[in-house]
């Protein structure tokens, strides 16, 4: 489990805010700054009203690398907080915590600016009108970039101009989002839409590392499991085989490369080079949960054991760095800390990164048998490019945080390693597997990075199903487990079942207690559609993993809850946030699957997969309907939603049911489900009829009543709309039948 406080200090400071009465850990990172700062809410809004100020909203998040520099540089200087503090009415926000908000903000700037990113500065009028906005601003005036002192002063200058100026693009902006179907209109051609993804997908690919641009680059889960759901109907043709080479290169290159945290384990956010070698450090929650899911998928369909092993890899840095007793995870480990050989200031990946000498100190030892007389550090260095004068690249580096450090990166395969010093592979395996051990243990006597501990509804659910398909897949019970325990944490602290809402988010308190208030008075915010979605498809990922049905209910219970909180009856699709609340600006709804996936892509897999399991006939038209409405961007840039063309796919290729007639824990019924779990089976669902007529599934699909077992043994039936292949009770047929998906003789 991860240690470290994210409590007040005891220490005393010169300033503190009402910031420090919060539990968001970035708004903790503020309550000392000379900046009069505000929580978003009704107090800053009644002030800015009657003192007819304009608001300053500064928003980021607690591993924010540029948020840190923007602090320090700007927040933490007395000159630059008295001009806020006696200008403006200063709100600071986490984007963590309220996502609906800083989309409104973010639409805004990147609508007036051509960028985005965070630290977000955005000026608002006291109706919350934004009229001005940035990223990060430096404290003063460099490179004839005007710093963060002339932008406030320009801004007290021309106040009323540029209000102005504001509600003219916020009316523009609630215009140019909407997205909505027109009557009559149906979701576009599945097979026309995946093609043209593939193809542009392909288009931005980078062949060498793999990956879809030259640098920075990102992980992408989203399309790396489009291109292999896309394989699985596309098997035959050249396009297939050549996006499932896609996805299983860049997965590959992003595992060897310095992205991949090669002693802690995890992945770090993204790459500043083409080849993944060195990244920006900071570990997100929401990263590990989609790439286990991604590198269990390529285990999958390529049958190499290297890949579960990258899933299991980041599984076990999840349990041990991210984990809350209660069964939560947490958001993220920041990029910085404070280098082991001392000094004030953290540097970014300080944490992770060595020096040659550290290494030859560290791993001295003769190897027996080794060309040279090689010593550990002599192979270990080969293999990861380790470097006498340092690995990082000036350009890589504009800080200089890296000079003379190494970032791990592998170099050379086990075997060219082994040939190189004249050892076997086995041998070679043993010998670094030690050699990261021992390193390893080091690190944990280095100060650690940030740790923050805020829980949040949305990524916990994706959490939730990374160790449901993962320990499905591998018929791991443990890794089962920890995902039935998230389930639990889920329904303990993040369900209000009173008022019938998720909850956005919980905090680890000062005791290591799980505490949902958000500010120590103020009520928890309710969860957004995200939120719901990814809970909601985590709960049928651990249906499908345990076959308890508890988990299916509470999905169909939550299902019902998002469709009246978040629906759009005129225009189809799922608002992000309750569309009833006036303090957002703009009812947005996502049109993007980026770092994460757009709750409205995986909604519409949700509701596929409920239909299929509740026989809710309403809840397949509504997929259509949200499919239907996103029809423009689906047709014209499908590579902005991948996510949503898979859903769109398994819509037009439609679900096979696969009931396993069997007792749960049986071991027939562990065998068939093995066959099951084998394969990636993109457009499937799964489900156990164990004989009892009353259970939720058979009374939500009488049909599975008259299912059973042949002659007492456990029994599968493939469907379609539930007419079905003949019983198979060989787990190796039944493999073959999912694969081939024909048989000679259906029966109704």
């Amino acid at each position: 489990m991860a240690s470290g406080s994210e409590g007040p200090s005891s220490t005393s400071h010169r300033h503190t805010n009402r910031l420090a009465k919060e539990r968001s850990p970035y708004l903790l990172q503020h309550a000392h700054n000379p900046v009069d700062w505000y929580p978003w809410g009704k107090d800053a809004f009644d002030k800015a009203k009657t003192e007819d100020k304009p608001i300053f909203l500064s928003v980021g998040y607690s591993t924010c690398h540029w948020c840190h520099v923007m602090e320090r540089e700007s927040f933490e200087d007395e000159e630059i907080g008295k001009i806020l503090s006696e200008n403006f009415v200063c709100i600071k926000l986490d984007r963590e915590e309220r996502p609906d908000v800083d989309k409104v903000y973010m639409t805004f700037v990147q609508a007036t600016s051509g960028g985005g990113g965070w630290p977000m500065s955005v000026w608002l009028t006291p109706e919350l009108r934004p009229f001005i906005g940035g990223t990060y601003f430096p404290p003063r005036d460099r490179g004839g970039r005007p710093g963060f002192k002339t932008v406030l002063t320009r801004i007290i200058d021309q106040v009323v101009k540029l209000k102005e100026l504001g509600n003219r693009i916020i009316e523009a902006l609630k215009k140019g989002t909407t997205i909505t179907a027109n009557a009559g209109q149906s979701p576009p051609l599945a097979p026309d839409v995946a093609n043209r993804c593939f193809q542009q997908l392909a288009h931005s690919f980078e062949e060498e590392y793999g990956g879809f641009r030259d640098a920075p680059k990102f992980p992408s889960p989203v399309n790396l499991m489009f291109l292999i759901s896309y394989w699985t109907v596309n098997r035959s043709t050249s396009e297939g085989v050549e996006a499932l080479q896609m996805a299983l290169h860049t997965l590959r290159m992003m595992a060897l490369g310095g992205i991949h945290d090669h002693i802690a384990q995890g992945f770090h956010r993204y790459s500043t080079d083409s080849s993944w070698h060195v990244p920006h450090f900071e570990k997100m929650l929401y990263d590990q949960a989609q790439l286990a899911v991604a590198y269990i998928t390529a285990s999958q369909v390529s049958g190499e054991q290297f890949f579960a092993e990258v899933a299991k890899d980041v599984l076990l840095y999840v349990s041990r760095d991210l984990s809350d007793k209660s069964g939560g995870f947490y958001s993220a480990e920041d990029a910085d800390s404070v280098p082991a050989l001392g000094g004030p200031e953290k540097r970014e990946g300080a944490f992770c990164v060595w020096t040659a000498s550290e290494v030859r100190e560290l791993l001295p030892d003769v190897v027996e048998g080794a060309a040279g007389n090689a010593t550990l550090a002599d192979i270990f260095m080969h293999h990861y490019g380790v470097k006498e004068q340092g690995n990082v690249a000036p350009e890589q580096d504009p800080h200089g945080e890296l000079q003379g450090q190494n970032v791990l990166i592998v170099r050379y395969s086990v075997e060219l390693t082994a040939a190189r010093f004249g050892i076997t592979v086995e041998k070679v395996n043993e010998l670094l597997a030690s050699a990261r051990a021992k390193m390893a243990e080091v690190r944990k006597s280095r100060p650690r990075p940030h740790l923050d501990t805020k829980m949040l509804a949305s990524w916990n659910g994706l959490m939730l199903s990374a160790y449901a398909r993962v320990g499905a897949v591998l018929g791991d019970k443990d890794l089962v487990e920890r995902a039935v325990k998230a389930g639990g944490f889920l329904k303990e602290h993040l369900w209000d079942a009173k008022r019938q809402t998720i909850l956005r988010s919980c905090y680890r308190g000062d005791q290591m207690e799980v505490s949902v208030t958000h500010e120590i008075q103020s009520p928890s915010i309710s969860g957004f559609l995200d939120d719901y979605a990814f809970i909601i498809c985590g709960l049928l990922d651990l249906y499908e993993a345990t076959l308890q049905t508890e988990w299916l209910q509470w999905a169909e219970e939550l299902q019902l809850r998002q469709d009246v909180l978040f629906w759009d009856d005129q225009g189809g699709g799922y608002f992000c946030s309750d569309p009833t609340d006036s303090t957002v600006l703009l009812q947005l709804k996502e049109d993007q699957d980026g770092a994460e996936p757009s709750a409205n892509s995986v909604s519409a897999f949700n509701l596929l997969r409920l239909s299929h399991y509740t026989g809710r006939q309403e809840w397949l038209q509504k997929s259509q309907q949200l499919l239907t409405a996103f029809s423009d961007r689906l047709t014209t840039v499908p590579i902005a939603l991948p996510e949503m063309v898979r859903a769109l796919m398994a819509q037009h290729y439609t679900l096979k049911q696969i009931v396993i007639c069997g007792q749960r824990d049986a071991p027939d019924t562990t065998s068939l489900l093995a066959a099951v779990n084998s394969l990636f089976l993109p457009y499937k669902v799964l489900m156990l009829a164990d004989g009892n007529t009353e259970s939720f599934l058979c009374q939500r699909l009488p049909v599975l009543s008259s299912m059973s077992q042949l002659r007492g043994v456990a029994t599968a039936y493939v469907c379609q709309d539930f007419t079905c292949s003949l019983p198979v009770t060989d787990p190796q047929e039944l493999r073959r039948l999912l694969l081939d998906g024909t048989t000679d003789t259906e029966i109704e």
